[in-house]
């Protein structure tokens, strides 16, 4: 299979992460719940239509039931192939798989304790700590570039070490670089380059996973977004984002929340903290332009 069949491509890359984790998360975390992207209800058809022969001896591939979910104390929220769009273009490295942890820690609104974003292209992986901060991974002392490979991207200099902490970097003054869609850049977003100061750039990049990567290896400044996403398309990077240091909530400023029973969570902020109110106030100056 190559990229000559893009939709078998992005199915079957799809298919087989999903399989992958959900085997991990089975054996190594056997009592806990999981809401995958590819574990819905509504994309059984594509499981059992990609299941080969030896699916029978592997782990249930269906999400937690809701009700079992809602009441667990621990809950996986994953997208196994995040950008499935750019994973089918030949080149293109700005897709990820993102797995992160919720746990219900005595309160109901719960909290993301733990996530990673691999982006497998790129040999990075962007991740939480046990102490509570973030760490940047390398395959490879010598990896790429960083997601929108940029010259002088701070995972392609030689001789960095293989791991090491990660701290979201500040912006460089009278310029704000914001990751957008590579396709469908949000009306309001293009009118918040209007209303706010300092100057705005859009940047096009693939995936959430990526744009939210890009913010954190300073290749941009800010992710702005809304108009349709789900839990597990934030989940991962929003902890990684927390743990770095960055700022991450909705774009009224309100928290991220997780393990809901509607898992639609439609738009997100991720920034430095310095960054935040001046995006927020532009946010809400163009509120009306908001996708409703």
């Amino acid at each position: 299979m190559g990229f000559a069949d893009a939709r078998a491509l992005k199915d079957t890359g799809d298919l087989r992460s999903h399989e992958y984790l959900m085997g991990a998360l089975a054996e190594r975390c056997p009592g806990d719940a999981v809401l995958s992207e590819e574990g819905r209800s509504s994309v059984a058809g594509k499981r059992a239509r990609g299941a080969d022969a030896g699916a029978a001896d592997r782990a249930p591939t269906a999400n937690t039931a809701d009700a079992e979910r809602l009441t667990a104390d621990r809950v996986w929220i994953v997208d196994p192939l995040d950008g499935t769009r750019e994973f089918s273009e030949e080149g293109r490295r700005d897709w990820a798989v993102h797995v992160a942890l919720w746990v219900r820690d005595g309160s109901p609104a719960g909290r993301l304790a733990a996530g990673a974003v691999a982006l497998p292209a790129q040999g990075v992986t962007l991740r939480t700590d046990a102490t509570g901060g973030a760490l940047l991974v390398r395959e490879e002392a010598a990896a790429p570039d960083a997601v929108t490979g940029g010259a002088g991207s701070i995972v392609g200099r030689r001789g960095l070490p293989r791991e090491g902490p990660l701290h979201v970097p500040g912006p460089d003054a009278g310029k704000l670089r914001i990751a957008v869609s590579r396709t469908r850049p949000p009306e309001f977003v293009r009118r918040l380059a209007d209303v706010v100061d300092p100057e705005l750039e859009l940047v096009p990049i693939g995936s959430a996973g990526a744009k939210i990567s890009a913010v954190l290896l300073g290749e941009v400044d800010a992710y702005v977004h809304a108009g349709g996403q789900y839990e597990w398309d934030s989940a991962a990077p929003a902890a990684v984002a927390l743990a770095a240091g960055a700022h991450a909530s909705r774009v009224d400023g309100a928290p991220l929340a997780y393990n809901r029973e509607d898992p639609r969570l439609p738009d997100i902020l991720v920034c430095h903290p310095v960054s935040a109110s001046t995006l927020l106030t532009g946010i809400r100056d163009v509120s009306d332009a908001l996708p409703k």
